[in-house]
């Protein structure tokens, strides 16, 4: 990880978001309604909530045939993946509620998803939001030496396979989460002393990991096993849960900044990005399917990223409205918008464009 700190142009001649942001806050002001969620968000809320835990209920107190115990598995996954993308982002956003014990109990959800707090929101909120698609400081792009996501990254001989087995690593996103990678990065960014807010201390950090990752292993694997549920199927299906979940949650997120459409900016020998930090978010991330109303509900908003990324304290049941917004800005700025009409030609450019990317890069002199 690069350890020289970007910084961003501060020469917006254009006076993009300036204007932008005048324009949004009016259109919340002329409509008299808050940028935090609503009614909409808090009923998806329940319906997620209940998608995600009925399911194990089911499987504590039932005697089920292992088949349909796998398909609960991946039912609570979809739930588990849904809760992420709505739920838990927009309370770590906080702007899931105006009050923030509210934001901050429904960020806490992560504990239930097997993340960590503290780790989540220096990862998403400081080093994904601030240098978005940067090579050595998105570490949203970081997926060590198996996938190549940028061609700043080192390429390696079965990259070129990339396109096909890519697909089979996304699903381990969350398992990852639940051992490994929450561990690494604590102490990654406690070395580099990150903090998102206001710090805490390591030695409470340390604890609230250890105790809800104790409590986490023992509801989702413990328990069952006590209960009397064979501890192999346990394994498999706290398996198929984070697999169907991580699969869902590491495409979502590729389609948004992983596709030729988007760049990964350099920084210059003076550690400077060429473009502002808002103009810097045009030309990095990319929208999809957002007229599609199962996936703008279902992803929370993520699939208008655009959005989300240059008004990140804005709940997602808005981006809908502000997106003609910000598009027409953009326009007459002459400033991209990069926008995939539907899922699948998002997901076609994703792995064309990782298949470019796993190719071997020509000798330059």
């Amino acid at each position: 990880m690069n350890t020289t700190i970007p910084t961003f142009s501060k020469n917006d001649s254009m006076k993009f978001f300036r204007t932008l942001n005048s324009r949004v806050n009016n259109y919340f002001k002329e409509n008299n309604i808050k940028k935090t969620g609503n009614w909409k968000l808090h009923l998806k809320a329940v319906i997620l909530f209940t998608v995600f835990l009925t399911p194990y209920f089911l499987i504590l107190t039932l005697d089920m045939p292992f088949w349909v115990m796998l398909l609960l598995s991946v039912v609570i996954g979809i739930g588990m993946a849904g809760l992420g993308m709505n739920v838990m982002h927009d309370g770590n956003h906080g702007s899931y509620s105006t009050k923030s014990w509210v934001n901050k109990f429904m960020g806490g959800t992560i504990y239930i998803l097997a993340g960590n707090v503290y780790n989540w929101q220096v990862q998403h909120n400081v080093l994904h939001h601030t240098y978005t698609n940067i090579h050595g400081h998105d570490e949203d792009l970081d997926a060590g030496k198996i996938i190549r996501f940028t061609q700043d990254a080192e390429w390696r001989r079965f990259h070129k396979f990339q396109h096909y087995y890519s697909v089979f690593l996304y699903g381990l996103l969350t398992f990852n989460w639940a051992l490994t990678t929450d561990f690494r990065q604590m102490r990654s960014y406690l070395k580099r002393k990150l903090s998102y807010g206001e710090a805490k201390s390591p030695k409470i950090l340390w604890t609230t990991l250890i105790i809800t990752k104790i409590i986490y292993i023992s509801v989702w694997i413990v328990l069952p096993i006590v209960i009397g549920l064979p501890w192999w199927e346990v394994l498999i299906g706290f398996f198929v849960m984070h697999y169907t979940a991580g699969l869902i949650l590491s495409i979502v997120f590729q389609l948004a900044h992983v596709v030729d459409e988007t760049t990964n900016p350099v920084p210059n020998a003076e550690g400077e990005i060429e473009n502002t930090w808002a103009i810097h978010q045009l030309y990095t991330t990319a929208n999809f399917a957002p007229k599609n109303a199962i996936v703008n509900w279902f992803t929370g908003g993520l699939n208008h990223q655009i959005e989300h990324h240059l008004f990140p304290h804005i709940s997602h049941i808005h981006y809908g409205k502000i997106a003609d917004i910000i598009k027409q800005t953009a326009k007459e700025c002459n400033l991209p918008y990069h926008e995939f009409k539907t899922t699948r030609s998002a997901v076609i450019a994703h792995f064309k464009h990782l298949r470019d990317l796993g190719m071997k890069p020509a000798l330059t002199a």
